[in-house]
Protein backbone atom coordinates (compact mmCIF):
# COMPACT_ATOMS: atom_id res chain seq x y z
CA UNK A 1 0.00 0.00 0.00
CA UNK A 2 1.44 3.35 -0.85
CA UNK A 3 1.53 6.41 0.83
CA UNK A 4 -2.09 8.23 0.64
CA UNK A 5 -2.04 11.17 -1.72
CA UNK A 6 -2.08 14.81 0.62
CA UNK A 7 -5.72 16.03 -0.36
CA UNK A 8 -6.67 12.55 1.36
CA UNK A 9 -4.28 13.02 4.61
CA UNK A 10 -6.31 16.55 5.13
CA UNK A 11 -9.54 14.85 4.82
CA UNK A 12 -9.17 12.26 6.76
CA UNK A 13 -7.35 14.55 9.94
CA UNK A 14 -10.59 16.71 9.20
CA UNK A 15 -12.78 14.13 9.39
CA UNK A 16 -11.19 12.84 13.24
CA UNK A 17 -11.34 16.61 14.08
CA UNK A 18 -14.92 16.53 13.18
CA UNK A 19 -15.48 13.66 14.91
CA UNK A 20 -13.81 14.98 18.01
CA UNK A 21 -11.29 12.03 17.73
CA UNK A 22 -8.27 13.55 18.67
CA UNK A 23 -6.06 10.87 19.30
CA UNK A 24 -6.45 9.89 15.01
CA UNK A 25 -6.54 13.25 14.45
CA UNK A 26 -2.69 13.74 16.09
CA UNK A 27 -1.94 10.77 14.16
CA UNK A 28 -2.07 12.62 11.10
CA UNK A 29 0.25 15.53 12.34
CA UNK A 30 4.20 14.92 12.15
CA UNK A 31 6.26 15.29 14.90
CA UNK A 32 8.05 18.58 13.90
CA UNK A 33 4.39 20.10 12.80
CA UNK A 34 4.65 24.01 12.29
CA UNK A 35 1.05 25.48 12.95
CA UNK A 36 0.52 29.29 12.08
CA UNK A 37 -2.52 31.58 12.77
CA UNK A 38 -3.82 34.72 12.09
CA UNK A 39 -2.24 37.07 14.90
CA UNK A 40 1.27 35.40 14.82
CA UNK A 41 0.93 32.50 16.98
CA UNK A 42 2.71 29.30 16.09
CA UNK A 43 2.79 25.78 17.75
CA UNK A 44 5.57 23.50 17.19
CA UNK A 45 4.29 20.35 19.37
CA UNK A 46 1.38 18.62 17.78
CA UNK A 47 -0.09 17.43 21.49
CA UNK A 48 -0.57 21.30 22.11
CA UNK A 49 -2.21 22.10 18.72
CA UNK A 50 -4.62 19.15 19.41
CA UNK A 51 -5.57 20.11 22.68
CA UNK A 52 -6.29 23.65 21.74
CA UNK A 53 -8.24 22.15 19.22
CA UNK A 54 -10.34 19.93 21.73
CA UNK A 55 -10.82 22.99 23.85
CA UNK A 56 -13.29 24.64 21.05
CA UNK A 57 -14.63 21.22 19.78
CA UNK A 58 -14.86 22.45 16.02
CA UNK A 59 -17.05 21.25 13.61
CA UNK A 60 -16.31 22.02 10.20
CA UNK A 61 -18.52 22.68 6.82
CA UNK A 62 -15.95 22.70 4.23
CA UNK A 63 -16.60 24.47 1.41
CA UNK A 64 -14.25 23.61 -1.04
CA UNK A 65 -10.71 21.83 -0.87
CA UNK A 66 -7.75 22.70 -3.43
CA UNK A 67 -5.10 20.38 -3.76
CA UNK A 68 -1.87 20.99 -5.72
CA UNK A 69 1.01 18.33 -5.38
CA UNK A 70 1.84 18.21 -1.75
CA UNK A 71 -0.10 21.45 -0.49
CA UNK A 72 -4.38 21.47 0.45
CA UNK A 73 -6.14 24.33 0.87
CA UNK A 74 -9.56 24.29 2.66
CA UNK A 75 -11.90 26.71 3.00
CA UNK A 76 -14.53 26.48 5.83
CA UNK A 77 -17.04 27.51 8.52
CA UNK A 78 -15.53 25.82 11.92
CA UNK A 79 -18.46 26.07 14.60
CA UNK A 80 -17.09 25.95 18.01
CA UNK A 81 -18.76 25.73 21.57
CA UNK A 82 -18.62 29.88 21.12
CA UNK A 83 -18.73 31.29 17.69
CA UNK A 84 -19.00 30.26 14.13
CA UNK A 85 -15.95 31.30 11.94
CA UNK A 86 -15.29 31.54 8.34
CA UNK A 87 -11.22 29.54 8.02
CA UNK A 88 -8.89 28.93 4.97
CA UNK A 89 -6.06 26.42 5.79
CA UNK A 90 -2.93 25.57 3.91
CA UNK A 91 -1.63 22.48 5.01
CA UNK A 92 1.55 21.01 3.44
CA UNK A 93 2.29 17.06 3.48
CA UNK A 94 4.78 15.25 3.02
CA UNK A 95 5.48 11.48 3.19
CA UNK A 96 1.43 10.75 4.73
CA UNK A 97 2.05 13.56 7.33
CA UNK A 98 0.90 16.73 7.31
CA UNK A 99 3.96 18.81 8.07
CA UNK A 100 2.87 22.58 8.06
CA UNK A 101 -0.60 24.22 8.68
CA UNK A 102 -1.72 28.31 7.79
CA UNK A 103 -4.51 29.16 9.08
CA UNK A 104 -6.57 32.61 8.22
CA UNK A 105 -9.33 33.81 9.75
CA UNK A 106 -10.62 37.06 12.23
CA UNK A 107 -9.44 36.43 15.76
CA UNK A 108 -11.53 38.68 16.69
CA UNK A 109 -14.47 36.67 16.46
CA UNK A 110 -13.05 34.77 19.42
CA UNK A 111 -12.61 37.75 21.61
CA UNK A 112 -9.78 39.98 22.45
CA UNK A 113 -6.31 38.38 22.89
CA UNK A 114 -4.82 38.21 26.80
CA UNK A 115 -3.90 40.90 28.39
CA UNK A 116 -5.48 43.86 25.74
CA UNK A 117 -6.93 46.75 27.24
CA UNK A 118 -11.00 47.27 26.90
CA UNK A 119 -10.47 50.50 24.87
CA UNK A 120 -10.48 54.08 26.55
CA UNK A 121 -13.56 56.04 26.67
Amino acid sequence: MGTPAPKDVVTSYIGALDAQEYDRALSYLDDRVRIRGPAGETFGKPLDFIEMLRKYQGRYDVKKVFADGEDVCVLYDLATNGPTVYMSSWYKVRDGRIVSVTTVFDPRAFGPPPGASKGRP
